[in-house]
This record gives C-alpha cells, sequence and structure tokens, in this order.
C-alpha cells in the first residue's frame, strides 16, 4: 500500500490517500475522459481506497459534476455515471468515484503529487471513442512528428505548421 498526496494547480484543495496500484498505465479515450481532463484526448486514473481519502485542504471548495453516460440518447433516457471532483477555482480534476463502485476512488494521475512511478507498459481502452487526432492506432510510428524536446521546440506553433504543410 502507497500513501499518496495530490493537489489542484492553484493549490487550494489538497487531498490524500492510500493506493495498493499506484502506477499509471491504463489511457481512458472516452467522451467524458476527453472533454473533462483537458490532457491529451485521454485521462489517467490510479485507484485508491475510498475510506483512506482525507482532503486535507480546500473541502469547502471541492465541485462536483455528475458526468451523462451517453448524450446521443434522449434526456429522459439518459443515465449518469461517475461524479468527478475538481476546483473550481482552477478546474483541475482530482478524482472521480462511482456509487457502483463506493469503495474505491480513481484519481488522476495529473493530480498527483506524489512521484509516480512509469509503468512498463500501457493499456489504451475506450478507443472507439477517442478522437480521431489522438487515437493511439493512427498516431505516426517513429518519424519527424515525434520529435522530443527537455524543453520548449526552438520553434513556434506557427513554424512548426509551416514546416509540416499544415498552416491553414
Amino acid at each position: 500500500m502507497k500513501h499518496l498526496k495530490g493537489s489542484c494547480h492553484c493549490g487550494e484543495i489538497e487531498f490524500e490517500f492510500d493506493s495498493a496500484t499506484p502506477v499509471p498505465f491504463m489511457r481512458c479515450f472516452c467522451s467524458i475522459c476527453r472533454k473533462t481532463s483537458g490532457g491529451g484526448g485521454y485521462s489517467i486514473n490510479i485507484m485508491g481506497l475510498t475510506d483512506s481519502l482525507v482532503i486535507t485542504k480546500g473541502a469547502d471548495k471541492l465541485k462536483s459534476y455528475r458526468a451523462i453516460k451517453d448524450k446521443s440518447k434522449p434526456p429522459a433516457e439518459q443515465t449518469l455515471c461517475q461524479d468527478r471532483f475538481f476546483c473550481p477555482t482552477c478546474a483541475s480534476y482530482l478524482w472521480a468515484h462511482s456509487d457502483e463502485y463506493a469503495q474505491w476512488i480513481y484519481p488522476y494521475a495529473s493530480a498527483i503529487d506524489t512521484p509516480l512511478k512509469a509503468p512498463p507498459s500501457t493499456t489504451s481502452l475506450m478507443l472507439d471513442s477517442a478522437a480521431e487526432w489522438a487515437d493511439p492506432r493512427k498516431q505516426p510510428k517513429r518519424d519527424v512528428l515525434n520529435e522530443t524536446f527537455d524543453e520548449y521546440p526552438d520553434y513556434s506553433l506557427e513554424m512548426w505548421h509551416k514546416k509540416h504543410g499544415e498552416l491553414a
């Protein structure tokens, strides 16, 4: 069991919990994660024990959003799924919780301040919901589009678009 600490970006909310599964290996591409995470078209959750969750700062500020499972259905037929807890000041998503699995919370790896181990491999799920630009099945393998930089690149977004013939 590993004790983990997390927070939002602005520092208004801090929390901690225990996890037996602290390696962030699963990338969810569902439309809910894609739309609410603000990340790379997916979110990465880890799992924690609900009973161990302690909000050490800002409990009175914490907000939640109960996601709609299938927005393509008429409102009367829509079902709700997990509550997603976030900071209303900086909009950082912190964790998800479902009544169906009440014993667990699913903190966003991006909100964890405790160093997390890099996974030996990753799993992608809900790929049928992935945006085309984020779908790992449609990404180029290893080529010039996958450059890496330790800091900012030495060119602008506009320069990249010009270089690759993608300037609109």
